[in-house]
């Protein structure tokens, strides 16, 4: 039965599309703190603890909650709750619910956690979905029900072509795809320019955090960080400039998609301040084409979401196996390959002792945890699993 006092409206679902620089998140922020209570899940552990600083300013520390899986802030008292998507805790109860960038329901990597979320995490009167355009049609066939809110860019955004480092205007982020390639620039660009901030997913939290105000305060006017600025950091970037357009995805040296670029230039420019993107060093020109779609965020509808079996059977290894290995009954959606965490059980599986361990359901919900273990070291996969053993 609803506990929901009688009359009161339904619960509504909207799903807010568009490109960078839109306000989306701001306005997701701006619903929840209308609410009692509210959870965020945002694609970002440094975005996580932006939106987290920004509520804590407005309704104090012992009101907010900030959960990554690498930092836990949880006050007794906490209502609103900034979480990595990953990190989301569903079990509690909010009023309003919102869950960012969830076009990466389509990655290859992290698609099933974003494809859970659209399906199931829901506030009890208020859910939000913030994404790219390109969701739309995705989103009209998976919840025929939720009311579709599009939204325009603020500023423009223009291409600029290929610049020397040395050439940059001041507030530009340069974008690079391996950490040898950004410490390199940095210094490059501290010999010749006076100073640089690095942002990346690898450094530690107080160290991003504090790149990232070195950064803002204006004591730097150049960011060198990789494509994780991409997912929504609230930066006072004017430029953005590739130093390459090829990125190893932890599989395979690939080119970044039109929607990538789009999403990593569309960090540059305020609200109304136009921004411009462009190249650097040795990378190639965009060609016309691509320079045209990201102009225009004009690119090609998701169409499918990675998914993964979300009830579990915690009866027996086995079990839980194949349940991990269920394919999806509806259109719409595609088994996602095997996470870290599968992997790492699937080995943990061929070890007598760990078999020997996890004889009832309590033994298994451990090994399983542990086998969810972030793997924020970026350690071998091996490595991980040795993690995993030593823990069960």
């Amino acid at each position: 039965m609803s506990d929901r006092p009688s009359g009161a409206a339904p619960s509504r679902l909207v799903a807010v599309l568009g490109p960078t620089n839109t306000g989306k998140t701001h306005l997701a922020v701006e619903r929840m703190l209308g609410h009692a209570s509210g959870m965020i899940g945002l694609p970002l552990r440094l975005l996580a603890r932006e939106i987290y600083d920004r509520i804590v300013k407005l309704r104090g520390a012992r009101s907010v909650a900030l959960i990554t899986g690498e930092e836990k802030i949880v006050p007794a008292r906490a209502v609103y709750f900034v979480c990595t998507v990953e990190a989301m805790p569903l079990s509690r109860e909010v009023e309003f619910l919102a869950v960012d960038e969830i076009q990466l329901c389509a990655d290859p990597e992290r698609g099933h956690v974003f494809t859970h979320r659209l399906l199931h995490a829901r506030g009890k009167y208020e859910t939000m979905l913030l994404g790219a355009s390109t969701m739309a049609p995705l989103v009209r066939r998976m919840l025929p029900d939720a009311e579709i809110v599009s939204r325009e860019r603020f500023s423009n955004l223009t291409y600029a072509g290929s610049k020397k480092l040395t050439r940059l205007p001041r507030r530009s982020a340069i974008v690079a795809f391996s950490a040898d390639q950004v410490y390199a620039i940095a210094e490059l660009i501290r010999r010749q320019r006076g100073g640089a901030a690095v942002v990346m997913g690898s450094l530690s939290p107080r160290t991003r955090n504090a790149q990232v105000a070195l950064y803002q305060s204006g004591e730097v006017d150049f960011l060198v960080a990789t494509d994780a600025i991409g997912m929504g950091l609230n930066m006072d970037v004017d430029h953005v400039a590739f130093a390459g357009l090829r990125k190893f995805d932890g599989r395979r040296n690939r080119w970044l998609t039109p929607q990538e670029i789009g999403q990593i230039a569309g960090r540059a420019g305020r609200f109304r301040t136009d921004g411009t993107f462009g190249v650097t060093g040795d990378c190639e020109e965009m060609d016309e084409d691509l320079v045209e779609a990201v102009e225009n965020h004009q690119f090609e509808a998701v169409t499918g979401a990675e998914w993964r079996n979300a009830r579990l059977d915690f009866d027996s290894l086995p079990d839980l196996l194949r349940s991990l290995a269920r394919t999806p009954d509806r259109s719409g959606l595609r088994l996602a390959q095997e996470a870290l965490d599968e992997i790492t059980l699937r080995k943990l599986a061929g070890d007598p002792d760990v078999v020997a361990r996890v004889r009832d359901r309590a033994a298994l919900f451990k090994l399983w945890d542990v086998c969810q273990t972030p793997d924020f070291r970026k350690v071998s996969a091996e490595e991980h699993v040795q993690i995993g053993r030593a823990h069960v």
